[in-house]
C-alpha cells in the first residue's frame, strides 16, 4: 500500500470527527464513539494491529481519562467551594475593580494567570482553572471555553515546568545517537536541546504577541451585541502590550535560562505590569465593552453549572486577598511540587500502576496526589477550613461537581482510547508506520523544499489526535529531524517548528474542548468550539511556517549538527 493510501486511511477518523463535529454539529457523546469504532476497524483491518493490542491501547486511554476526570472534578469542586463560600463574588467584584472592560479582563485572567498556571502545571490545566473562572465573573460559558482553549498556545511548549522540551523532544529524539554525532563535532546533547529551547522560545515570543490581540477580538466578533470585529481591534495598543508584557521575559527565559520558566517567569513579570496598566487605564480606550444583558444570550453559550452562579453566596464580608487565597495555593503548590525533587517525590510517593497491559509493553501509572485535580482538591479542603463553611455548602459543592464530572466521562471514554490506539499502531502486522507518522511521512514526500512551512501543522496535527504537545512531541520530533537532515537544513530549527506547532494544535485538541467544557458545565457544544479556535490555530501554524522558512533559507540558521 502507497504512501498517500496509508495517509487517506489514518486520516479518516480525523475527517469523520470534523464532519460530525464541525460539520454537522453533533454533540461529541454522540460522535466520538462512531469514531471509536471507525479507528478500530481501521487499525484491525488495514494497519493489522491485533485485537489484543488495540483493547490494550482501549484500556490504557481508559486509565489516561480517569487521570482527566480527576482534574476536571478538581477544578469544578474548587470552583463550587468559592461559589458556596461567597469568595467568587469577591473575586468578581475584585475584577470589575480593576477594570469592568471584559477585554481587559481576558488579557489578565486568560493570557497571564493561565500562562502562570500553564508554565506550573500543563496538561490542560489552564482551561480547567481560568475558564471557571471567567464563567463565575460573567463570562458566557461557551466564551469561557474558547479563550481557557485559546491559552493553550504559547506557554504550552514550556507548560509544567518545560515537560515538552524536556520529555516531549528529549524522548522523542535518538538522543544516543545524536549525542555521539555532536561529540564528535566539538558540542553536546546539552547544547543541542538549548539551540532548539531557544528557537522554540523566540518563534513562540513573535507569533504569540497576537494571542491576546485574538483573544479579544474573536470575543467580540462571536459573543459581543454587535458581532464585531471592530470592538476588539479598538483595544490593539493593550492587547499588544499585554503580549508583549509576557513574551518578551518569556523568550529571555527560554535563550538564556532553559526551558523550565519561560511561561513561569514571562508571566510573573508581565501580570503585574498589566494589572498596574489596566488600574491607571495605561492605553485603554474610552469606551468599556461588555457583554449584552444576560437574558438576550442564546441557550447555547449557557450552562447549568453558569444559572446556578447567579445564586452565587454573599453570606460574609470577605477580602479580596482572602478569596483570592485559595487560587495563589494551587499555583504555589503547582510550583513546589514541580520544582523541589523533595516535594516532587512526597506527592508521587502514591502511585497506581499499570504495567505491561496484556502483556503487549503498554502501561500508564496514575499518581493522584501528583496530577492537578489532588492539588486542587486539596485546596478545596483547605478553603472549607480557612473561609469557614459550613458542611452543607461543602456537600452541596460536591454534589453538583460530581454531576458535570460524570458528564464529561461518557464522551472521554471513546475519545482517549482512539486516541491511544492511533498513537500505538506502530506495532502491526502490515510493517506501517504508526497513524499519525504515515499522515506525516506523506506531508513531507509531497511538499519538498518547502516542507518547514508544513513542520508546524504536522506537530499540530499530532497534538489534535494525542490531546498533548509532549505526546506529539514524543510521536514526531525524530520524523521532523530526518526530514530536516534529508534537506540538508536546520535540524535544531525544524523540531523547534514542530514543538511550536504542537502547542497550537492543544486549541483544537478534542478531548481538551471536553474536558474545558465540562469545567464550565457546558457540553455537546464541542463543535462549535472548534469552529472558533480553529482560527488561531491556523495563525499559529501558518506564521510559524513561515518563519521556518525565513529561518532556514534566507536567515540560513545553522545548529551544532551543521558545523
Amino acid at each position: 500500500m502507497g504512501i498517500g493510501t496509508q495517509a487517506l486511511f489514518a486520516a479518516l477518523p480525523i475527517f469523520i470527527a470534523a464532519i460530525l463535529l464541525v460539520g454537522l454539529r453533533l454533540p461529541a457523546k454522540k460522535a466520538m464513539p462512531i469514531v471509536f469504532l471507525t479507528t478500530t476497524a481501521i487499525a484491525y483491518l488495514v494497519w493489522e494491529v491485533t485485537f489484543n493490542r488495540i483493547l490494550a491501547s482501549s484500556i490504557q486511554g481508559l486509565l489516561i481519562t480517569v487521570a482527566v476526570l480527576w482534574i476536571i472534578f478538581g477544578a469544578i469542586l474548587l470552583l463550587n467551594t468559592l461559589k458556596h463560600s461567597g469568595a467568587i463574588a469577591v473575586i468578581r467584584q475584585g475584577f470589575n475593580n480593576i477594570s469592568p472592560d471584559r477585554r481587559v479582563q481576558v488579557v489578565i485572567i486568560a493570557w497571564l494567570f493561565g500562562s502562570f498556571i500553564e508554565g506550573a502545571s500543563g496538561f490542560g490545566t489552564p482551561a480547567a482553572i481560568a475558564a471557571p473562572l471567567l464563567v463565575a465573573i460573567g463570562f458566557p460559558a461557551m466564551a469561557a471555553v474558547m479563550v481557557g482553549m485559546m491559552i493553550q498556545s504559547t506557554p504550552v511548549s514550556f507548560g509544567a515546568v518545560g515537560t515538552p522540551i524536556l520529555i516531549g523532544v528529549n524522548k522523542g529524539l535518538d538522543s544516543a545517537a545524536i549525542g555521539t554525532t555532536l561529540e564528535g563535532l566539538g558540542s553536546n546533547w546539552e547544547a543541542y536541546l538549548q539551540v532548539i529551547t531557544s528557537e522554540v522560545a523566540l518563534t513562540h515570543a513573535i507569533t504569540g504577541t497576537l494571542i491576546p490581540l485574538f483573544m479579544v477580538m474573536m470575543l467580540t466578533r462571536f459573543f459581543g451585541k454587535n458581532k464585531s470585529w471592530t470592538e476588539g481591534l479598538n483595544i490593539i495598543p493593550f492587547a499588544i502590550f499585554g503580549g508583549l508584557a509576557f513574551t518578551i521575559p518569556y523568550a529571555i527565559t527560554g535563550v538564556f535560562l532553559g526551558a523550565e520558566f519561560p511561561s513561569l517567569i514571562g508571566a510573573l513579570i508581565g501580570l503585574p505590569i498589566v494589572v498596574f496598566a489596566a488600574k491607571k487605564g495605561f492605553l485603554l480606550p474610552k469606551t468599556s465593552w461588555d457583554f449584552a444583558p444576560k437574558e438576550e444570550w442564546p441557550l447555547h453559550w449557557v450552562s447549568k453549572l453558569e444559572l446556578k452562579l447567579d445564586a452565587m453566596s454573599t453570606k460574609a464580608e470577605m477580602s479580596l486577598t482572602k478569596a483570592w487565597i485559595p487560587y495563589v495555593l494551587v499555583a504555589v503548590i503547582l510550583v513546589i511540587t514541580r520544582v523541589s525533587d523533595e516535594a516532587k517525590a512526597f506527592v508521587k510517593a502514591l502511585v497506581i500502576p499499570f504495567k505491561d497491559i496484556m502483556g503487549e509493553g503498554l502501561g500508564y501509572a496514575i499518581t493522584p496526589l501528583y496530577l492537578p485535580g489532588g492539588i486542587l482538591v486539596f485546596v478545596a479542603l483547605v478553603t472549607y477550613f480557612l473561609h469557614k463553611m459550613e458542611f452543607k455548602e461543602m456537600k452541596a459543592a460536591i454534589g453538583e461537581s460530581s454531576k458535570v464530572m460524570l458528564g464529561a466521562g461518557f464522551v472521554l471514554i471513546f475519545t482517549i482510547p482512539l486516541v491511544r490506539i492511533l498513537i500505538n499502531s506502530g506495532v502491526n502486522e502490515s510493517g506501517f508506520d504508526s497513524m499519525p507518522v504515515a499522515m506525516a511521512n506523506f506531508v513531507a514526500t509531497s511538499v519538498g523544499d518547502i516542507y518547514p512551512l508544513f513542520a508546524p501543522m504536522v506537530g499540530a496535527l499530532g497534538a489534535f489526535i494525542a490531546g498533548s504537545n509532549t505526546v506529539s512531541n514524543m510521536m514526531l520530533s525524530q520524523f521532523q529531524f530526518g526530514v530536516a537532515d534529508a534537506l540538508g537544513v536546520s535540524t535544531a530549527f525544524m523540531i523547534a517548528l514542530q514543538a511550536v506547532g504542537a502547542a497550537a494544535g492543544n486549541m483544537i485538541a478534542i478531548h481538551n474542548v471536553v474536558a474545558a467544557s465540562a469545567t464550565v458545565g457546558l457540553l455537546d457544544q464541542e463543535g462549535e468550539t472548534l469552529r472558533r479556535t480553529i482560527i488561531p490555530t491556523v495563525y499559529y501554524c501558518l506564521v510559524a511556517g513561515i518563519l521556518g522558512l525565513i529561518g532556514m533559507y534566507v536567515l540560513g540558521l545553522v545548529d551544532p549538527l551543521m558545523k
